[in-house]
């Protein structure tokens, strides 16, 4: 294919100190699928080289809800950096067992994860993701402000009860269900989603699913 398309390359968050790293890039694709039931990617994801891997989305609004499902559903010991980069996706090989692609898509998706890694490094050791569009019309200050609260907010979230729902609301599933799988009142539910940030994030993305961006 060779089409406008979001490219994301996932990279596990300290993968060289993990006890088992086999273990952690099983979980990583276990939880894709998950999303994957919900917001489904024109390629999903694959493993590449090492600790890396990579998935299409076409759009800004279905890669951001995605990866951000997959933040909230990872393992307490998993974490990942994304890199998404909006752009061509170009196959130049499609064999049987392998997939071989190149274009600005991938660029730019290999620029912004670089980016993200240097900001954490730097001032930012929340942050985990990254956007670069084709020009500053793509809206890359909006998304990455968006990415920058995200990143913040989920890292804030060292309650797995806060992230289970976030996740839900996500979802789009009423506090009353997630009140009864968790054995809480939906006013408690509703109250953790207040405090972790969780309601706020989820109105966040559909805000900017509404907005004028790829």
């Amino acid at each position: 294919m060779t089409d406008l398309f979001l490219a994301v390359v996932v990279d596990i968050v300290g993968s060289r100190r993990l006890d088992d790293r086999t273990r952690a890039q099983r979980a990583i694709q276990d939880v894709f699928l998950q999303v994957e039931a919900t917001w489904p990617a024109e390629q999903p994801l694959r493993p590449t080289v090492g600790d890396e891997f990579q998935v299409v989305y076409a759009d800004v609004a279905t890669a951001l809800r995605a990866t951000t499902l997959a933040r909230l559903l990872f393992p307490a010991e998993v974490d990942c950096r994304f890199g998404l980069g909006w752009g061509e996706v170009t196959d130049i090989d499609a064999g049987q067992d392998a997939i071989i692609q190149d274009g600005s898509a991938w660029w730019r998706a290999r620029a912004a994860i670089d980016e993200a890694h240097r900001r954490e490094d730097k001032r930012q050791p929340y942050l985990r993701s990254w956007f670069e569009g084709e020009s500053p019309q793509d809206g890359d200050a909006i998304v990455n402000a968006l990415l920058t609260l995200r990143d913040h907010t989920i890292d804030q979230m060292r309650n797995p009860r806060q992230r289970q729902l976030a996740a839900g609301a996500l979802l789009g599933r009423s506090q009353e269900s997630m009140a009864a799988d968790v054995g809480i009142s939906q006013s408690a539910v509703s109250q953790n989603l207040q405090r972790s940030g969780g309601a706020a994030l989820v109105s966040a993305l559909d805000l900017l699913a509404g907005a004028p961006i790829r």
